[in-house]
């Protein structure tokens, strides 16, 4: 891995592959039950158990947005980011595909263009357009990533960043899931889109593209109101993962 620590990068793998197996997992097997609130607090309370669990590990980013808000914060180095996006991305599609298999042992239930997916247009809870989606998940994304790189930031307080970021996540999710059904995270809508095929699929890219904007916009912000002179990479992982 180069200069990238293996731990750090199996973290990021078991992590997304957590993430989108409890989380999705959760819309997908358990959603009637549970409902939008059930969901969203699902999504958050994963996150929140993993950042103190892979914080020290690899900073718990588990999302290609976050990696890409750091990178583009001068957290991180180029190479290390290009390991944590495939981790994540290889991450999340192990996840859906454990997704699907326990959705097959349910009789009945639908998985085809479905299985936790995001959507516009009639797979939107409000028929949201295709624009109105993009502006949701960038907007939904920003909140995320700033909140993310804000509170792990070399002046925030030590060893809380993972409640701010696991209640971002909740409320991200209980404004969006009406929406698109929540992204803000690529590998989290990679996975799903993969195995539910359909209008997912060809639906997948504005998912990919939204949250990498919105994270880009996030680091220029956060470059802004939190200026911190560079750091090596491994002390960034280091200060990224107070959690």
């Amino acid at each position: 891995m180069g200069g990238t620590d293996r731990r750090a990068v199996v973290g990021e793998f078991v992590g997304t592959l957590l993430l989108v197996l409890l989380a999705v997992g959760a819309a997908v097997l358990a959603g009637e039950a549970i409902g939008a609130v059930g969901i969203a607090l699902a999504f958050g309370f994963v996150l929140l158990a993993l950042a103190y669990a892979l914080g020290p590990v690899s900073g718990c980013h588990v999302n290609p947005a976050v990696t890409l808000g750091f990178l583009l914060a001068r957290r991180i180095d180029g190479r290390t980011a290009v390991s944590y996006w495939v981790a994540q991305l290889f991450g999340g599609i192990a996840g859906a595909a454990l997704v699907l298999l326990l959705a097959k042992r349910i009789p009945g239930l639908e998985t085809h263009g479905k299985l936790g997916t995001n959507g516009w247009g009639d797979r939107s809870q409000v028929h949201i357009d295709a624009g109105g989606a993009f502006l949701t998940e960038v907007v939904l994304t920003f909140l995320l990533v700033y909140v993310v790189l804000s509170v792990t930031h070399r002046l925030a307080a030590v060893g809380f960043a993972g409640l701010p970021i696991g209640v971002a996540l909740v409320v991200v999710h209980l404004v969006g899931i009406p929406l698109t059904g929540t992204s803000v995270n690529p590998a989290r809508s990679l996975g799903p889109a993969l195995f539910a095929g359909g209008d997912a699929l060809s639906q997948l890219w504005l998912f990919l593209l939204a949250p990498l904007v919105g994270g880009a916009l996030a680091a220029g912000v956060h470059l802004l109101t939190h200026p911190q002179p560079d750091l090596p990479v491994a002390e960034a992982l280091a200060t990224d993962a107070r959690v």
